[in-house]
């Protein structure tokens, strides 16, 4: 997927904080494993919440760019 960084868009970032940027960043990470774990969820209804969770965590402990 690819977005067309516009002139707006990054004068918006820049104009952030970097706390700011470290809170969005958090707020993507966080987002971004709470989408993992409702699709292991779709994927595994059978799974309990415990190995849907242990599933999440080893796929971000494993991840790379």
């Amino acid at each position: 997927m690819s977005m067309e960084l516009t002139p707006e868009y990054l004068r918006t970032l820049r104009s952030l904080s970097g706390e700011d940027k470290l809170r969005s960043a958090f707020r993507l990470y966080w987002s971004a494993r709470k989408l993992k774990a409702s699709f292991l969820r779709s994927e595994h209804p059978d799974w309990e919440e415990d190995a849907v969770q242990a599933e999440v965590k080893r796929i971000f402990s494993n991840a790379t760019t």
